[in-house]
């Protein structure tokens, strides 16, 4: 069978990370090429971050779509101390593009685990 058969491009190519066509989503759809989902966002900033920064992120507190694609904050374990309540944390704020590549990111924040914010 030839490459084009396989692939389903036509072209005689393997599908790239950007070709939509190679990627399908529940119900096997295709997404919509600039139309993804808040939680593909999501594990695309967490993924990338952790690539970059060697350390697993603990969860997205935020995330918003923008015009050119993505923005989020991850919540990333720094230092891990005993008790747990004083391991130090950072707020990272990260910026995909609409393909979900990281453009850029940056630590907005570093706190101890039990501390809570207050209101003002």
């Amino acid at each position: 069978m030839a490459a084009s058969e396989k692939d389903g491009t036509g072209s005689g190519r393997r599908p790239s990370h950007g070709d939509h066509t190679a990627r399908r989503g529940r119900g096997g759809r295709a997404p919509k090429p600039g139309k993804h989902s808040a939680a593909w966002a999501m594990r695309s900033a967490a993924e990338q971050l952790k690539e970059l920064l060697g350390r697993a992120p603990e969860s997205v507190s935020a995330i918003k779509p923008t015009e050119e694609g993505w923005e989020a904050d991850v919540e990333v374990l720094e230092l891990e101390r005993v008790p747990e309540t004083s391991s130090v944390l950072g707020t990272y704020h990260v910026t995909l593009d609409e393909d979900g590549d990281l453009l850029a990111y940056e630590r907005i924040r570093r706190y101890t685990r039990g501390q809570i914010d207050r209101r003002h």
